[in-house]
């Protein structure tokens, strides 16, 4: 089963739901958000809730996304309670571009190396079990959160601005303070390449950026291999194509034990909230050479996952100046 958000031809949002056929409207919601906790209050999982509010209208999706009225698969009404986060270092051959990017000559091993080798060793801990800690990034709020079709934006401070092909998980806090998973979408977690590999204590600058995820929803279970393909398309054709992997089979760490290691903390279960978590790649243009330029889009895709996620890259052309703070 598939979700979406859109926006109608007169301008109101609307719900989508497709399985094997046609997308239909969910009747009497506007937003995935209030659909999920419209479930959790009614005791349903979202299926239940979904087949309990009979079909909607037929809505062609296809149609919504060249129009530019496919919204991100899951937001919240006030940006500040929407939070997008991730993890690196998760994936199988995901320290070798990184390990790359960070070696000093007079270093053994990296800082990045180890913490890879540490989720390998203990990222996929039995369950009732705690596992090691992953890397972990802050990527902004709502206001970084880009629909897909619309532009990435660099600052005109980016040294660079880079695709990372992953899958995001998609979680609204419960009234009782429990997470809930929505479901699982593709995600660009856009990054400045070229910052990060200035100094790795410089990540924390790279990730943020804005972020796109979608358009579609998956519903359910991850697959346990996840195989799409990134690109760049310059002028209509490919610039740069590589297959991505995600899904636990391809990774380090287990997604109950990212999961964790993001809730645990009690600011990220104040109830209502969305939270939007980046689960990692191995598959980097950057890593091949490769840098886009502004009108280049991005495009992941995956069969199970519905619509690819495309985004043009744009970069802000404003002269970056300093920051004056005012006082009081």
């Amino acid at each position: 089963m598939l979700l979406s958000q859109l926006t109608l031809p007169d301008g109101s949002r609307a719900v989508a739901v497709r399985e094997d056929g046609p997308a239909h409207l969910v009747p009497g919601v506007t937003s995935t958000r209030d659909l999920a906790l419209a479930a959790i209050a009614t005791g349903h999982d979202l299926a239940a809730e979904i087949a309990a509010r009979g079909q909607g209208d037929e809505v062609d999706l296809e149609a919504a996304y060249a129009e530019g009225r496919m919204l991100v698969p899951l937001d919240h009404t006030d940006a500040a309670h929407l939070h997008l986060t991730g993890t690196g270092l998760t994936h199988l051959g995901s320290a070798s571009t990184r390990d790359a990017m960070h070696t000093k000559v007079t270093e053994e091993m990296t800082d990045s190396m180890k913490m890879f080798r540490m989720g390998l060793e203990g990222g996929k801990p039995a369950a009732g079990s705690v596992g090691v800690q992953p890397e972990w990034f802050y990527k902004g709020n709502g206001l970084a959160a880009v629909a897909p079709g619309a532009a990435l934006t660099s600052p005109s401070f980016a040294l660079d601005g880079g695709e990372e092909p992953e899958v995001a998980g998609l979680y609204v806090i419960a009234p009782d303070g429990q997470p809930v998973r929505v479901g699982f979408a593709l995600g660009n977690e856009f990054s400045d390449h070229v910052t990060e590999r200035g100094n790795y204590l410089w990540l924390a600058h790279s990730k943020l950026r804005p972020a796109s995820f979608g358009p579609e929803m998956l519903v359910g279970d991850l697959p346990d291999s996840v195989e799409g393909t990134s690109r760049i398309l310059r002028d209509g054709e490919a610039l740069w194509e590589k297959p991505f992997l995600s899904g636990e089979a391809n990774m380090s760490h287990s997604i109950a034990n990212l999961e964790h290691h993001h809730f645990k903390y009690a600011p990220f279960r104040d109830p209502g909230d969305v939270h939007v978590h980046f689960f990692g790649t191995a598959t980097l243009s950057f890593a091949d050479g490769i840098s886009a330029a502004p009108g280049d889009v991005f495009e992941i895709e995956c069969p199970a996952f519905g619509l690819p996620l495309r985004n043009p890259l744009a970069r802000n052309s404003d002269a970056s100046a300093p920051v004056a703070v005012a006082s009081l």
